[in-house]
């Protein structure tokens, strides 16, 4: 039976985080390896820990280098053939590894799934709209106006990461938009109709309430993903308005916050971005033979 690699990234959240291995250690089935990386925690996470230290593989990093940096390091240290996702507020009921598990050996093909999910928000079972309603297969389309996606609930092949590569480290948010964005352009991403994912919500701690204008970093993935190469024409203009709405919207945000330069910035960006495409696809619409003039990845500012 293959291995799966389950990576826990937590930050100040030792109580959570060994609810977390908990529900892991819980599950029905055996082949599992835990891999809990603290990303530079002040709070007794360690402490919190040491009851599973001959049960998981505790890394700890140093200084707080994000939870991209933190999914990273555990992916690299892991082994299994399959690699699972959990955040540390997060939990599993226990058959969420075998169900996953099952549906590979069905489906050899697949190299990505994930299981639909019980919301809590606030400490109260919360049901989600019909606009967060998870979808199966070619999601790419669906996912460029909002993540449909939740890392607890995936399961995926190593051999998927290796190919697309890592989370992004220089996200600070939204990473996860990003690394869908780059898989789901390529593969189905499939979906298993069972809430085997208990995720909570409503915390000061989350990523969502930490950084304001989350749109900023969707854009900088829309840029990354029209410039892979990977979308056929009709993707690239599905991402082409999804750019649009997202740099209209944050633009306009930005003038009524006094920041002009940067709503100027975010206001010409698709205009400025459909002009590079089309220089790169060359007059007949063929691929271009000089580089590229400007990366428009690299021009965003510093969203920090």
């Amino acid at each position: 039976m293959n291995t799966v690699s389950v990576i826990i990234p937590t930050f100040n959240r030792a109580r959570k985080v060994a609810r977390a291995v908990s529900s892991v250690l819980e599950q029905t089935v055996s082949h599992t390896e835990i891999v809990v990386v603290d990303d530079g925690s002040t709070d007794d996470t360690a402490q919190a820990l040491a009851p599973f230290h001959d049960r998981i593989t505790f890394i700890a990093h140093p200084r707080n280098r994000g939870v991209s940096s933190a999914r990273n390091t555990g992916i690299r240290a892991s082994r299994g053939s399959m690699i699972a996702f959990l955040d540390s507020d997060d939990r599993w009921l226990p058959e969420k590894l075998s169900t996953q598990t099952a549906f590979f050996r069905r489906h050899p093909e697949a190299v990505i799934c994930q299981t639909d999910e019980i919301w809590i928000r606030n400490g109260r079972r919360v049901n989600p709209g019909k606009r967060h309603l998870k979808p199966s297969g070619d999601i790419f389309e669906a996912s460029l106006e909002r993540c449909l996606v939740s890392p607890s609930a995936v399961m995926l092949k190593r051999s998927l990461v290796e190919e697309v590569g890592y989370f992004d480290e220089d996200l600070p948010a939204c990473e996860d938009y990003d690394l869908w964005l780059r898989i789901s352009c390529r593969h189905p991403v499939h979906l298993i109709p069972k809430a085997l994912v208990i995720r909570e919500g409503g915390h000061p701690d989350q990523l969502s309430v930490r950084f304001r204008g989350m749109d900023r970093f969707r854009i900088r993935a829309i840029l990354k993903v029209l410039q892979s190469g990977e979308l056929d024409p009709a993707r690239v203009e599905a991402a082409m308005e999804i750019l649009r709405i997202k740099c209209r919207i944050y633009g306009n945000g930005c003038l009524k916050r006094g920041r002009k330069a940067e709503a100027h910035h975010y206001l010409q960006l698709p205009e400025k971005t459909a002009r590079e495409l089309q220089r790169r696809r060359g007059p007949q619409g063929n691929p271009a033979e000089s580089p590229p003039r400007e990366d428009p990845v690299s021009s965003l500012p510093d969203p920090g």
